[in-house]
């Protein structure tokens, strides 16, 4: 019989030889399992390490958390996201599959995701998400409703892309050992796809440690109903889903020391001066001074004098020099236009870049200089400065010589700037083209930074950048032969570059900061800046040249470029070519972040005014679509909307401003606001329409619209409509036959003079009805009765969900060529069973009271609603004796049996009650508030003759 340990042996074998053909060597520093975890802490098997992004909706629908994966995956920063409505945050394209053909419909991520999960049961799939900057992304999502009053929507998602292209990051064993896929293997995931794990009744510490300690319970209480994340990589391969932390390892080790890894002195001591770059190897430019450089000899006893005393200097430096390694190599900052002399980095053992920085922003543009007493705290004093050269002699070095050859490079490069960058307006488009043409002729590696303020925000900043600045890698190029850059940060990432840093020097000062080579030094903290010390290879060794790119007096980022060892370093002569370049392709990015900014106006402005989620009206399910005749501008002027009424009534509309672009659109969130305050007053829909006929003159006469406005009160099963100059709707029987409802046309809205006349008709439970826009069944050229013939034909099959009618006419009857925006909304009627109302007649007398407690009381007991019997008799009577002390001659109390239980206190007096604060000893003036405390829902709203109070209560669980 085997031993433990030789059973031990076996599976860890096993596990090895499982993941042999996917996984490469270790690709970052292992987590002990004594650094802060327990034995049981991480699973012992094998893991998939995924970036998880979090997001919590509260159960106000506002998003409570959003972590800064979220923030890097889909471009909103958490100050912005967090405490904001969480529908219309992520606009979604939902893929469905009808007759083998492929439906995509525009939703709402986070609403969809609330949907998929409102049983309580989790659910894991893959959603695509439009992000900030419109751009769409394939998402992997895991779901859950957390229980108890704490709980909400709590999503977790993974950008699908990289784990699709190059596989997951495994961890094996208990040590979270973490293996990446073998290049080999790369490519062979386009299965990949979220997946949950059978029921866990433990939650990994990785995962617990994402959430707060309040939400905890709760995911653990719902992963033992539905269990946790995890990836199927095939039919047969379920990877449970472990969170990965960037910031693991030395990087988060350093951080959280606050610096107390060894000063540059101290390696200097411990190993010696760094080696310098061999001049001597092809391609390097020759050690000496260059022509520039070179001072005239000495003419005069003093100039030469003048002159011993600087080399004597230079020799003192030197040997200093030789005993204290610098945090920075020699290097230098160039600004201004060329010919301006270049600031060296200073040569002394005890100088930082932080003192460069300060000497080089005291004589920035601009920037007041720092008085003589005035010291950066920290900072070593700078030497005592050389004397002022004498008259007639350089004040500086010039700019670097360049041959004929050099200077035929460098216009050729400017003007291949000039026509391969900037050839679209889309930003990370643009950044992506400019890194194009820089690597590999100029460099190995290019990336460009931008603020992201700037991309966020719709006004430019203020002040000007710091260590705080959050910057988002927009594009990202390196030369696939020139080494491994597996372990830089990929684009949408964020990170902020603090001074001591070449980039953050480059972006707080705008100008260029070269580095011959980069020292270890300068190597560890560029590293930790960027989030991870495994980085510091990466950079240590190579030569470095950050450009601003500044346009129109602002700095919107930094183009950071990399050579190899292999590869002369960049020079003075690079530094001024790329600035150049860099001023172009800046005005190019700015130009479009312009465009984007003006485009994304125009689409918040549209999204804002078209409803994303459907609403939850007992009696009638709808769903509806919006598709914009401009794919690329989304906007346009028709709109649909439903309207809750009181008596469990819907009000649904569809309507469509003539024109395009933003000033239909503007026009059409005047009509849906204004329809939505008239249908509040509960006016007839020919009353309604002549209302906001008369509004759209008083607007001017560029507001002319078609409109159709129809009622449906689910008790009665009537539907009342009324069309102003628009397409007629199509009323689908349950047998499956269209008819088209002939209804009085009337003119379009804003003609003026014209009566609107409203007919109503009789509908059967199960009942559809189709609204639309001529945009749907109008071809260009041809007649829009073939279209309606189609609509009424046997398109529609009752039995479908309004979801899935969408889709299929959108599939047989719209094509990608039309070119106007097409609205679509369908209604099914289900209507409210008989059984499930109550309504009473109330006479005005105080006495009624009484009485209307009673036959609450008794209807409640024959719903088996009895734990809600004490709170609707309360409040019924509080709104009960209201009505009877202003009503003249008639007092009706209904309840109604739905999802929840709805009760509604009507008179004929049209004056609306108001919510106001009673005195403390006083007896009355606290009816409102009481419905306000006890009631989940409550309002008032006019009625044709009167007005109704109502309120909601939710119906007890089973």
């Amino acid at each position: 019989m085997p031993s433990s340990g030789e059973t031990a042996a076996s599976r860890r074998a096993a596990r090895r030889e499982q993941t042999e053909s996917m996984v490469a060597e270790s690709n970052s520093t292992p987590l002990p399992a004594s650094a802060g975890t327990a034995p049981g802490d991480h699973p012992t098997g094998v893991a998939a390490l995924v970036r998880l992004a979090l997001l919590l909706v509260d159960r106000t629908g506002r998003i409570a958390q959003w972590s800064r994966a979220a923030e890097e995956l889909f471009g909103h920063r958490a100050e912005s996201a967090t405490d904001r409505p969480a529908s219309g945050l992520l606009p979604a394209v939902q893929s469905r599959v009808l007759d083998r053909c492929a439906v995509r419909r525009r939703c709402d991520a986070l609403d969809t995701l609330a949907e998929l999960t409102a049983a309580g049961r989790p659910w894991a799939g893959r959603l695509t998400v439009t992000d900030r900057e419109e751009h769409q992304r394939d998402v992997l999502w895991w779901a859950y409703q957390l229980p108890g009053p704490s709980g909400g929507l709590l999503a977790l998602a993974a950008d699908a892309r990289p784990l699709r292209t190059g596989g997951p990051r495994l961890a094996l064993g208990e040590r979270l050992l973490p293996f990446a896929a073998a290049p080999a293997a790369r490519g062979g995931f386009h299965a990949l796809t979220a997946a949950l794990t059978p029921p866990a009744a433990e939650l990994p510490e990785p995962l617990a440690r994402l959430l707060p300690a309040a939400h905890r319970a709760a995911l653990r209480e719902a992963a033992a109903l539905g269990g946790l994340p995890a990836l199927r990589l095939d039919a047969a391969t379920v990877l449970p889903v472990l969170p990965s932390d960037p910031q693991t390892g030395t990087a988060h080790a350093a951080a959280g020391l606050g610096r107390r890894y060894p000063t540059p002195q101290q390696r200097a001591a411990r190993l010696g001066p760094p080696p310098q770059p061999d001049q001597s190897a092809p391609g390097r430019r020759p050690p000496g001074p260059l022509p520039s450089q070179r001072e005239p000899a000495p003419r005069e006893p003093a100039q030469r004098e003048q002159r011993e005393q600087r080399e004597q200097r230079e020799q003192h430096d030197q040997r200093e020099a030789a005993q204290a390694t610098p945090a920075v190599r020699p290097a230098a900052v160039l600004g201004g236009p060329v010919g301006t002399p270049p600031v060296p980095f200073p040569h002394g053992g005890g100088a930082t870049i932080e003192q460069q920085a300060a000497a080089v922003e005291s004589s920035a543009p601009g920037v007041p200089p720092r008085r003589a007493d005035q010291a950066p705290p920290g900072t070593v004093p700078a030497p005592a400065p050389a004397p002022a050269p004498a008259e007639g002699q350089p004040s500086g070095r010039l700019s670097p010589f360049l041959t004929n050859g050099q200077a035929g490079e460098q216009l050729a490069l400017l003007n291949e700037v000039g026509g391969k960058v900037g050839t679209t307006l889309d930003l990370g488009f643009t950044a992506r083209e400019l890194c194009q043409v820089l690597v590999p002729r100029v460099a190995d590696f290019a990336c460009v930074d931008l603020v992201d303020g700037l991309i966020s925000d719709s006004e430019l900043p203020v002040a000007r950048p710091d260590d705080d600045t959050m910057l988002r890698r927009v594009a990202l190029v390196f030369n696939q032969t020139g080494g491994a850059w597996d372990h830089v940060l990929a684009e949408g990432s964020l990170v902020c570059m603090p001074r001591r840093t070449p980039p953050g020097m480059a972006l707080q000062l705008n100008q260029p900061v070269l580095v011959p080579v980069v020292s270890a030094d300068v190597a560890v903290d560029y590293a930790i800046a960027l989030g991870g010390a495994r980085l510091a290879p990466v950079v240590s060794g190579r030569s470095m040249l950050v450009v601003p790119l500044s346009a129109r007096g602002t700095v919107l980022g930094i183009l950071k470029l990399l050579r190899l060892p292999d590869r002369a370093p960049f020079d003075e002569s690079d530094a001024a070519t790329l600035k150049e370049l860099a001023v172009r392709a800046a005005l190019s990015l700015d130009n479009a972040r312009l465009h984007r900014a003006e485009a994304r106006v125009a689409t918040t402005l549209q999204r804002s005014m078209i409803p994303t989620r459907p609403p939850q009206i007992p009696g009638v399910q709808i769903a509806h679509r919006y598709l914009p005749g401009d794919p690329k501008a989304e906007v346009g002027g028709d709109w649909f909307d439903a309207i809750q009424l009181p008596g469990s009534r819907v009000a649904l509309v569809v309507g469509d401003v003539m024109g395009h672009g933003i000033h239909s659109a503007a026009a059409m969130g005047r009509f849906r606001t204004a329809m939505q305050t008239l249908a509040a007053l509960d006016l007839p829909p020919g009353q309604l329409l002549r209302h906001l006929d008369n509004l759209a003159q008083k607007l001017g006469d560029d507001h002319l619209a078609t409109c159709l406005y129809a009622v449906y009160d689910p008790i009665n099963r009537t539907c009342e409509l009324a069309s102003a100059g628009h397409v007629p709707p199509v009323l689908v029987h349950p047998d499956g036959t269209g008819e088209l409802l002939e209804i009085p046309a009337g003119a379009p809205i804003g003609v003026g003079g014209v009566p609107f006349v409203a007919k109503t008709i009789d509908v059967s439970d199960g009942s559809m009805l189709v609204l639309c826009t001529d945009g749907l069944v109008e071809v260009r050229g041809g007649d829009i009765g073939a279209g309606l013939a189609a609509l009424c034909g046997n398109l529609i099959d009752p039995q479908q969900s309004p979801e899935q009618a969408c889709d299929e006419v959108l599939r047989r009857l719209h094509s990608d060529d039309r070119k106007d925006d097409v609205a679509l909304l369908v209604a099914r009627f289900d209507g409210v069973a008989p059984s499930e109302v109550a309504t009473w007649d109330l006479t005005v007398d105080h006495r009624e009271v009484r009485r209307a407690r009673s036959l609450v009381r008794e209807q409640l007991a024959a719903w088996h609603l009895e734990a809600l019997s004490d709170t609707t008799e309360l409040l019924v009577s509080e709104l009960v004796t209201n009505a009877v002390r202003v009503a003249r001659d008639r007092v009706q109390l209904q309840l109604i049996r739905v999802d929840k239980l709805l009760v509604e206190v009507s008179d004929d007096n049209h004056n609306l009650p108001s919510l106001e604060p009673a005195e403390q000893l006083g007896e009355t003036g606290r009816g409102l508030t009481l419905v306000t405390k006890l009631a989940e829902h409550w309002g008032t709203a006019r009625k044709a003759v009167g007005k109704v109070v109502w309120f909601e209560l939710p119906l007890p669980h089973a």
